[in-house]
């Protein structure tokens, strides 16, 4: 398995996604793979303040990631000592900019980790959330996307529910949401050159969204589960580098291999700004078009249910 694992890619990659895909719907049992984790018993239940660690990755996404970090520098919380760690390549100009100038601020109870990588080792989103899980520190680890937002005391509120909580996976119930935006929207008009200032953010734009689930951008681990498990460390599929950016399918494999879809949490405050264009994604095919109509699509759907 381990020469498989180095390399990026293989004759055998569309059958194992295949077989993968299949075991996540609970068909396989995730204990042929992941080695016990800490049960319910072992696992910390503490109170007082916590530790938190954000990790996140960006790629060409800086006019998102600025409205992230903002929102931290903001609004830090009170009640929570956090680790922003953020995975990037230093061959992304703007984001590598955006990052240097949010590490000269110091927030307190705010501490930045900022964490390059090679691009295909950031490509497979998988391999930096693996490392962040096995070194954290923290108490709790949220596993994000640089497009969400922590604002109206969000942190805090976090950190008010996790008093005592010893769940391997939580998420906020609920997510505020923007209909797809346009690459030309104002709220994606950063411009990188500048002083770092995130663009006005249009909050009645957003609306409410009930989660079902801990979904990639929503996952909340406890610590102790991170240390032990890392992000599908047992699987090797998911930890090889790619030569661009992947879908990021191993989202659902972590649950598998956790046996959980996250128990829900009251946490307001979690914004997301959606956006037409996948600016990490490379080419202009047909493939390309069907993804970008599909996310109409669905944006539409979704936006006429939250209607009713």
């Amino acid at each position: 398995m381990s020469a498989y694992r180095e390399r990026e890619t293989h004759w055998a990659d569309p059958l194992v996604r295949s077989f993968f895909k299949l075991a996540t719907t609970g068909i396989i049992p995730a204990r042929w793979f992941q080695p016990a984790l800490p049960d319910r018993a072992e696992r910390a239940a503490k109170r007082g303040v916590l530790e938190l660690e954000i990790v996140t990755h960006c790629w060409q996404y800086a006019h998102f990631l600025v409205h992230q970090l903002t929102s931290i520098a903001d609004q830090p919380p009170t009640d929570l000592r956090v680790t922003v760690t953020v995975f990037y390549s230093e061959s992304d100009k703007a984001t590598s900019a955006l990052l240097d100038h949010f590490g000269t601020l110091e927030i307190p109870g705010v501490t930045w980790n900022w964490w390059a990588l090679s691009e295909p080792q950031l490509f497979r989103r998988a391999i930096g959330r693996n490392l962040a899980a096995k070194a954290t520190r923290a108490d709790w680890v949220w596993f994000t996307d640089c497009d969400l937002m922590f604002r109206d005391d969000c942190l805090d509120q976090l950190a008010a529910a996790l008093q005592g909580n010893s769940d391997s996976l939580v998420y906020p119930r609920q997510e505020l949401v923007t209909p797809l935006l346009a690459d030309s929207d104002e709220m994606l008009s950063f411009d990188p050159s500048g002083a770092a200032k995130a663009p006005p953010v249009a909050l009645e734009r957003f609306y409410v969204s009930e989660r079902g689930r801990a979904t990639g951008p929503l996952q909340i681990t406890h610590g102790d589960i991170a240390r032990a498990g890392g992000y599908c460390d047992a699987l090797g599929f998911y930890q090889r580098p790619s030569a661009s950016w992947r879908k990021a399918t191993e989202d659902r494999a972590f649950r598998w291999l956790l046996e959980t879809q996250g128990e829900p949490i009251d946490v307001p405050g979690v914004y997301r700004i959606r956006h037409v264009s996948k600016g990490r994604y490379s080419g202009e095919g047909l493939g390309m078009r069907l993804r970008g109509w599909t996310r109409r699509l669905q944006s539409v759907l979704r936006d006429r249910h939250a209607t009713k």
